[in-house]
């Protein structure tokens, strides 16, 4: 393998554990991104104008209820994604990373996805799965992305490469008969993720990852969205409807446009 000693120590660890946790690659991008966040909030409640951005996403329960949250989530997906430059600055976050990883021919998730955990709320619970089981292409990876300290109960677990060897091993002989069962069986193995905000984690959608209530006291934020080289297999989610093409190559686009020549 052609690699330098940075692009396999990252593989390496990707391999071995399933996700890498690393700085962000542009921290000014970051930032726009979290300050889009600061500016929609405070539309949406104008009663939280005077409230720093960081203070204002720990505590967005003060201000809106259980029973409110789909609605204001779902406001603010569409708003980010409504924005020009949002994905542009999102890859930017993560870009060297994936292309040690996944390739610098990439295909980006049109939509990035958001969750917000309200502290004790049951209502935005994820039970733990794999992507892969229900369609996704096992060649993509995972950028999630805080914008809130994210530790314990108020992150996400995922059962690492090492203890998912056995459990595919075992999976046919598991009996269980719902997602809540499977993780009461495998939690022990389970890693939780800490992941401050300023890091990112890219992980292995094809492990069983997902969320618990969150017990402490702050809400989190966190964003995700796929990403996968472009000439790798798609699942059910193809190039066009759900992935686009944002770092192709001039030959790339050359060899897909090339017609040979017609002999008489």
């Amino acid at each position: 393998m052609f690699e330098t000693k940075v692009e396999s120590k990252l593989s390496n660890e990707y391999l071995n554990n399933g996700y890498i946790i690393r700085e962000a690659d542009d921290s000014l991008a970051l930032e726009w991104i979290r300050n889009q966040f600061d500016r929609l909030i405070k539309e949406l409640l104008p009663e939280t104008k005077d409230i720093n951005t960081e203070k204002l996403l720990n505590n967005i329960h003060k201000y809106i209820s259980a029973s409110e949250l789909n609605d204001f989530r779902l406001e603010i997906i569409r708003s980010i994604n409504s924005i020009e430059k949002f994905r542009e600055m999102y890859f930017l976050v993560a870009r060297s990373y994936l292309e040690s990883l996944v390739g610098n021919e990439l295909s980006m998730q049109l939509r990035v996805n958001l969750s917000i955990q309200l502290p004790n709320d049951g209502s935005s619970l994820l039970p733990i799965h794999s992507d892969v089981w229900s369609g996704d292409s096992p060649f993509e990876v995972v950028v999630w992305m805080p914008l809130v300290n994210c530790y314990k109960s108020k992150s996400m677990y995922i059962l690492p490469s090492e203890k998912y060897a056995e459990f595919h091993k075992e999976f046919k002989n598991n009996t269980s008969s719902d997602s809540e069962e499977l993780f009461q069986n495998i939690k022990k193995q389970i890693q939780w993720l800490d992941v401050s905000y300023g890091k990112i984690l890219i992980f292995d959608q094809g492990l069983p990852h997902g969320n618990r209530v969150n017990e402490e006291i702050e809400t989190r934020w966190s964003l995700n969205c796929r990403f996968k080289s472009v000439f790798t297999p798609y699942g059910d989610k193809k190039i066009g409807e759900f992935f686009e093409p944002i770092t192709l190559k001039a030959a790339s686009k050359k060899g897909m446009t090339y017609e040979l020549p017609e002999i008489s």
